[in-house]
């Protein structure tokens, strides 16, 4: 079945990391790809804009989306995707939650930050404010300059404190079969052991990925939770880092912040959003 992944662009350098990032990752899979631009972005920095002013910003993003398709087109040479472009008037969230309405979207695929974002934050206020929105599908966030590596080993960082069911599973599910890759439950033990409703969604979770290679990890409770599994990416050469956005989750925890560096999360590799 032909996936659709959305590929959301300011035409920065970093958006452009994340596009090769996601053509490499379903090189063998039959994909249409739609590059989406929001003009609403550059025009909130304007005032007084006149029409003829706002028509040319909107030919020139027209004319640099058209660009970025046949560049994508040319290095990535597989008959098996295709590309579309999107202009929207929209801001960016609502650019997207259109997109993927129109478009029946599988999968976000963006970079970290824009332009103009600051090299010392990892999610940049669009990505922060998409992931805090984004309800209908999961959202895939590309480190900058990120070099494509297959991943093999995911990551699945959880305290077993919810059920997880098919439908928040198969996005995963779906990355494991591509690459046959290993799935690695990590809990951050805040306790000497699980409680008994822990005890049961581990083993659940158990059963849903008993096709599957898994290992489950455990870790004591000695920095913070961005730290610890930031360590664990590192300790066992994780490839892409996998959570469910759910109601008290991680993920919730750092989009509350409105300065994201004081959360001090900056994942190594990819990280795949999964919503509840």
């Amino acid at each position: 079945m032909k996936k659709s992944i959305l590929l959301p662009t300011d035409f920065s350098d970093n958006a452009w990391s994340a596009i090769i990032y996601a053509l490499k990752l379903y090189s063998d899979i039959e994909c249409k790809f739609y590059f989406l631009n929001s003009t609403k972005m550059r025009i909130s920095t304007m005032s007084n804009i006149s029409n003829k002013l706002l028509k040319i910003l909107s030919d020139n993003a027209m004319k640099e989306l058209l660009d970025l398709k046949d560049m994508a087109q040319t290095s990535n040479g597989n008959a098996s995707h295709e590309f579309e472009v999107i202009l929207s008037t929209l801001d960016l969230q609502d650019a997207i939650d259109a997109s993927v309405d129109t478009y029946d979207i599988d999968l976000v695929v963006m970079g970290t930050r824009g332009a103009t974002g600051a090299k010392e934050f990892f999610f940049g206020s669009n990505t922060v404010h998409i992931i805090k929105k984004m309800k209908r599908c999961p959202v895939l966030i590309v480190p900058n300059e990120f070099d494509f590596i297959e991943p093999k080993q995911i990551a699945f960082p959880t305290n077993f404190s919810r059920f997880y069911g098919d439908k928040e599973l198969k996005p995963l599910k779906e990355i494991v079969e591509l690459y046959d890759s290993k799935i690695m439950p990590v809990c951050i033990l805040s306790e000497e052991k699980l409680t008994d409703i822990q005890a049961y969604n581990m083993t659940m979770l158990e059963r849903y990925l008993e096709k599957y290679n898994t290992s489950f990890h455990f870790m004591p409770k000695y920095a913070k939770k961005a730290v610890e599994i930031n360590d664990f990416i590192e300790l066992l050469e994780v490839n892409m880092l996998v959570m469910v956005n759910y109601k008290h989750s991680f993920i919730e925890s750092i989009t509350k912040e409105p300065i994201i560096k004081k959360i001090g999360f900056h994942p190594l590799v990819p990280f795949l959003v999964i919503p509840d």
